[in-house]
């Protein structure tokens, strides 16, 4: 199809966002383009904003406008559990939860080393200084259950336990409302071993 040079370019770097095929490029283009120019602005300036303000915390590379994000700055969080997840957006699905009170360590990814992503790509080594330097009773692993989240979850468990700190890993198993015929093998052996009394 032969765009106009402006929206061709537009369709180009629409389609480079992860998620978005040419057709939803499309769909997004067609509607900035029929949209009023106020909104198409505004979310031109939070775009721009986002990317002059937002920087990682200091402390555990979560998303922050300041030194500190919001979760280590706030003195209601209980810092002696650290969650450790892959990436900032993590933190939003656990906290989403509501049941966790603690605070947060974001890797920045999972060992994956055909893919050339060590320890030393990641932040453990900060998430090791910040075990040893801060009163911490237990560190949560929330990492994927794929082959990367397992492999990272054992790699920090295996740094982390000697230094006396209590090392759990989220339990994985049947989702509320699931039926078991419907539930794969491994998903349902997780849940069998992670099964608690009542």
């Amino acid at each position: 199809m032969n765009n106009a040079p402006a929206l061709q370019k537009l369709l180009d770097e629409l389609e480079r966002l992860p998620g978005i095929g040419s057709k939803s490029a499309q769909r997004i283009a067609y509607w900035m383009m029929n949209t009023d120019a106020a909104t198409v602005l505004r979310l031109a300036d939070a775009i721009t904003e986002v990317k002059g303000t937002v920087h990682f915390c200091s402390r555990c590379f979560n998303y922050a406008e300041g030194e500190l994000c919001e979760i280590c700055a706030s003195p209601q969080r209980d810092r002696t559990t650290i969650c450790v997840v892959a990436e900032p957006r993590d933190i939003a699905a656990v906290e989403r939860t509501g049941a966790f009170s603690g605070v947060y360590h974001v890797l920045g990814g999972e060992l994956a080393p055909m893919e050339g992503i060590g320890p030393d790509e990641l932040h453990i080594a900060e998430l090791m200084r910040r075990l040893a330097s801060e009163d911490v009773r237990e560190l949560i692993l929330a990492t994927n259950p794929n082959v990367e989240g397992e492999t990272t979850a054992a790699y920090i468990a295996r740094l982390a336990k000697p230094l006396g700190v209590g090392v759990t890993r989220l339990a994985s198993g049947m989702p509320v409302g699931g039926e078991l015929d419907f539930i794969d093998e491994v998903t349902l052996a997780r849940a069998i071993e992670a099964r608690r009394e009542i």
